[in-house]
């Protein structure tokens, strides 16, 4: 839709610079955006980055305790007519000390024309959205004919890489999941193998999964400390591996012998060395997640080819996806409209 016929529309539902739209996490749920969707959305912003057609700066953040973050993320994507931002914190300890989500956050969004505030609505279910479809629509790009893919990390973001998974690999056959709880694992076989058709089997140990599979990604927990769970002697050439976790779960070795080292954003993970968490310095990159999709870069040019895929969520996914979930709560009539 044309921008300016897009702001008419709004301004029949909402009265811009007066009013905003408040969604819930349910609401945001309920406007019916589906994995397809998001998957399309996604690429789209992606390539609007690959092709450095957007605006956003490095995330910037607080962080009260060792283990957690608090994260501002802004972006403006003209291509989707899409401007807001992201307040999103991590608090790894919430599950067992609260009873809470790990990870919890609101995202704002603007009008492009006036800067006035839209809407403004919970992000965990777009994070928790948006964060798989980029590793799933990397997963593609690099490795289109693996038939085993490997997650590490069963919860909420461990179950939606698996149940996504499936729409991007076409010839995918097996599923390996490992996670140190074993209430996660069983969680996520019970919640997801209902949902696909392809077979999930529980990982004895991280060893296990890696040496069985030919695409692999961890979301965990992001820290200074460099874990080294997976070592780097277990992994082989020709292996693709998307952490979503920085530099914590994978040993530093394997992403600085590989033979391509891409990430979602370079100057986030330039902003990430600044401030510690590559102690042994930062990989050399080889080119942006959305430059491959955009068809800017190559991406694998080998079988034997060693990638490692770096993507630690960027803002212009965001609020893009957070557009559409505004656009269709509108046209539902959807939410609570709120006084400014």
């Amino acid at each position: 839709m044309d921008p300016a016929e897009e702001r008419n529309w709004i301004l029949q539902k909402l009265n811009i610079g007066k009013e905003l739209l408040y969604l819930t996490l349910e609401d945001v749920i309920k406007t019916g955006v589906q994995i397809e969707d998001i998957l399309a959305l996604t690429r789209s912003a992606l390539i609007a980055h690959g092709k450095k057609e957007y605006e956003m700066p490095a995330k910037i953040g607080v962080h009260p305790y060792a283990e957690v973050f608090y994260h501002a993320m802004p972006a403006y994507v003209p291509s989707e007519n899409a401007v807001g931002l992201k307040w999103i914190e991590c608090y790894p300890s919430n599950p067992s000390r609260f009873k809470l989500p790990q990870t919890t956050g609101l995202l704002a969004l603007n009008d492009v024309e006036s800067g006035c505030p839209l809407a403004i609505m919970d992000a965990t279910w777009i994070t928790a959205m948006r964060t798989p479809a980029v590793t799933v629509l990397a997963a593609r790009a690099l490795h289109p004919g693996a038939e085993t893919f490997g997650m590490f990390g069963c919860g909420v973001q461990g179950i939606e890489h698996c149940r996504f998974v499936v729409h991007t690999l076409e010839k995918l056959k097996k599923i390996y999941v490992y996670d140190k709880s074993e209430e996660a694992m069983e969680n996520l076989v019970n919640t997801v193998q209902p949902q696909i058709d392809i077979e999930i089997i529980r990982g004895k140990d991280p060893e296990t999964v890696t040496k069985n599979c030919e695409v692999m990604s961890s979301a965990t927990v992001i820290l200074q400390e460099q874990l080294s769970v997976v070592r780097d002697e277990w992994v082989s050439s020709g292996q693709t591996i998307l952490p979503c976790d920085l530099n914590t779960f994978w040993d530093p070795a394997t992403a600085r012998r590989a033979d391509k080292y891409i990430v979602d954003s370079a100057e986030e993970h330039r902003l990430f060395a600044e401030m510690g968490y590559f102690p042994e310095g930062l990989p050399e990159i080889t080119c942006e997640t959305g430059e491959v999709l955009a068809g800017a870069t190559p991406g694998r040019e080998a079988p034997e080819e060693l990638i490692v895929c770096s993507n630690i969520g960027m803002a212009v996914c965001d609020v893009v996806v957070g557009k559409e979930v505004f656009r269709r709560a509108l046209e539902k009539e959807m939410g609570c409209i709120l006084p400014l």
